[in-house]
C-alpha cells in the first residue's frame, strides 16, 4: 500500500487478520518498543486517514479494501463503541427507525447517557449526546445488529416520543 510504512502495515494487516476494526492501544501495544513510537505510529495512520478515533482510548480501522480512505460502518454499532456499551440507549429518529415507526432514515441520531453530551460527526452521520440519569437508561433494551450488541429505546416509548412529533 502507498504511503504506509512497513511497521504501519503490519499494524493493520494484524488487526484485519484478527477482524478487529474498533481497537485499544493494548491491541497494538506488541508491535512497539516505546510509548513515543506508539504515539507517533497512531499520529501517522490518523493524518494519512487509515484510523479514526472513537473515544479517548478507541480507534477505527479503515480497512485496506478501502481505497480511497473513505469507510462507513453501521452507526448503531459506531455508537456503541464510543459508549464502551453501557449507559446509554439511541433513541429519536433513530429508535423510530429501528422499530418501523417511519420510513425516514435518519442521518442524525440523538443518544442519551450518564457519560458525555455535545455533537460529533462520524461516518456521515451527526450523533448528538444527551445527559440523562443513570435510572433513565433503563428505558434501553439491549438488540443486536451485524451481530453486535447495542441499546435502543424500547418501543413503546419510542410510539411515545413518536406521537409527540405529531
Amino acid at each position: 500500500m502507498k504511503g504506509l510504512s512497513k511497521k504501519e502495515i503490519e499494524i493493520v494487516s494484524d488487526l484485519e487478520f484478527r477482524k478487529k476494526y474498533y481497537f485499544m492501544n493494548r491491541d497494538i501495544a506488541k508491535f512497539f518498543k516505546t510509548e513515543t513510537e506508539r504515539k507517533n505510529i497512531i499520529y501517522n495512520l490518523r493524518k494519512k486517514g487509515r484510523i479514526l478515533k472513537i473515544n479517548r482510548s478507541k480507534y477505527y480501522l479503515v480497512p485496506i479494501k478501502a481505497r480511497s480512505g473513505e469507510w462507513t460502518d453501521h452507526p448503531f454499532i459506531a455508537i456503541d463503541e464510543i459508549c464502551n456499551g453501557g449507559d446509554y440507549f439511541i433513541g429519536g429518529y433513530g429508535a423510530a427507525n429501528y422499530w418501523r415507526l417511519t420510513d425516514q432514515i435518519p442521518f442524525a441520531y440523538d443518544v442519551y447517557t450518564t457519560r458525555r453530551q455535545g455533537k460529533i460527526k462520524l461516518f456521515n452521520a451527526r450523533i448528538t449526546f444527551h445527559r440523562t440519569t443513570k435510572q433513565n437508561t433503563n428505558k434501553g433494551i439491549k438488540q443486536k445488529i451485524q451481530g453486535h450488541d447495542f441499546i435502543v429505546l424500547n418501543k413503546e416509548d419510542a410510539k411515545e416520543w413518536m406521537k409527540s412529533r405529531e
